[in-house]
């Protein structure tokens, strides 16, 4: 009895030991909270157990793309190109002055004309067959092939119509059926950091699927010969064959067609935005080509000095340093070294204006000119043509 008492006693002293130890426990950590971190209030404890929600779930980002990728991956195709150039004549002693001496500067063997061939990308606007993509990736093209998913063999394409300064090309396949589309979504309407999806064929690896943000929008950019002047910036990966394919935003849709890379940096690509698109798609459509109206001129700003050499007092205005002959400008009477002042009654500051004015135009409208010329101003009428070699 004596033993099972003191083992009875033993137990109860580790009870209450571990009961006093847990008080000591929950009141030191009380007494932190109410002395030494005061501040710790319900609405904090909550903050931070909310932290989570400032972040967006990856799973949700990644459910989302894999599902616009199913549903948009159709509508994207391949295009493939073939370019012939003017017969190629070989000399297998090359400049060698000797056997130019003798034979003649036309020695040599007719190799035929050069083949070459391109790659790039497009997708399906309107289920009838029609294909957006860039200019280059067609330009000078004697033969076009689409490959379409869910088809056995390519489909041969005619160009529908195209635009170099704006690198824009609508190419048109003939289907058996009605094919998946691709909607244009609004540009204007992205913001900068929201995600985006490129899908193209970079170096012939098709329906390739790159992901980014939007880096930046209204970026002017020159690649070559060609000006782009409001391109969106992603970090999406875009590489050689990724050109004319979509830039797509979270519900989809396109808000951009992916155009060029900068080969001096990673991580940086370009789209022409679908608001550019929208403005000249009808017009590629119905007239196969942008039409610009055209004043045929080239403008300058004015300096303090040349002012003072054309006897103006000020600096507003744009002068004239050239006038292509036989132009609207050269037809109107207008002159190298004039300076226009005003359009249709709005005050020229810079020559940018007088570009936006006539942008905005149409061909063959007149507007009437306010213009500077040799001491005298005087009123000018010109009629806007269409802008030669548009196209």
């Amino acid at each position: 009895m004596f033993r099972l008492f003191k083992k009875k006693r033993i137990l109860n002293l580790m009870v209450i030991s571990f009961l006093m130890g847990a008080v000591f426990v929950l009141g030191g950590y009380a007494a932190y909270n109410s002395l030494i971190n005061p501040g710790a209030t319900k609405a904090e404890t909550e903050y931070l157990e909310n932290q989570s929600d400032f972040a967006p779930p990856q799973n949700v980002i990644s459910a989302d793309i894999t599902q616009i990728v199913k549903k948009a991956g159709p509508a994207v195709v391949n295009i493939n190109t073939i370019t012939k150039t003017e017969s190629v004549r070989y000399n297998p002693f090359f400049d060698d002055p000797f056997f130019r001496e003798f034979f003649g500067r036309d020695f040599g063997f007719d190799l035929g004309p050069r083949v070459s061939r391109g790659l790039g990308t497009g997708f399906i606007f309107r289920k009838d067959g029609y294909i957006l993509t860039n200019e280059h990736v067609i330009h000078g093209a004697q033969e076009i092939k689409v490959t379409v998913a869910g088809y056995d063999q390519d489909f041969k394409a005619e160009v529908i119509g195209s635009d170099y300064e704006l690198d824009l090309a609508v190419i048109k396949i003939d289907a058996p059926d009605d094919l998946p589309v691709l909607k244009l979504g609004e540009s204007e309407d992205a913001q900068v950091g929201e995600w985006v999806i490129a899908i193209g064929n970079p170096y012939g690896l098709d329906h390739t699927v790159t992901v980014g943000v939007l880096s930046a929008k209204g970026r002017p950019v020159e690649i070559q010969d060609r000006v782009y002047k409001d391109l969106l910036q992603t970090d999406a990966a875009i590489n050689p064959g990724n050109s004319g394919g979509p830039l797509l935003n979270l519900k989809g849709e396109v808000i951009g067609i992916n155009t060029a890379i900068n080969a001096a940096a990673q991580g940086i690509g370009f789209a022409i935005p679908s608001s550019t698109v929208k403005e000249v798609l009808e017009e590629l459509i119905s007239k196969g080509k942008v039409v610009r109206p055209w004043m045929g001129v080239i403008l300058q700003e004015v300096t303090k000095d040349l002012a003072e050499i054309l006897e103006y007092e000020g600096t507003e205005g744009a002068v004239i340093s050239y006038v292509a002959p036989e132009g609207p400008a050269d037809k109107a009477g207008l002159k190298r070294g004039d300076i226009i002042i005003e359009i249709d009654k709005k005050s020229i500051k810079t020559p940018d204006d007088v570009v936006n004015i006539i942008k905005n135009s149409q061909v063959g409208r007149k507007h009437v000119l306010l213009v500077h010329s040799r001491g005298v101003t005087k009123y000018v009428t010109v009629t806007l043509e269409e802008k030669p070699g548009s196209n």
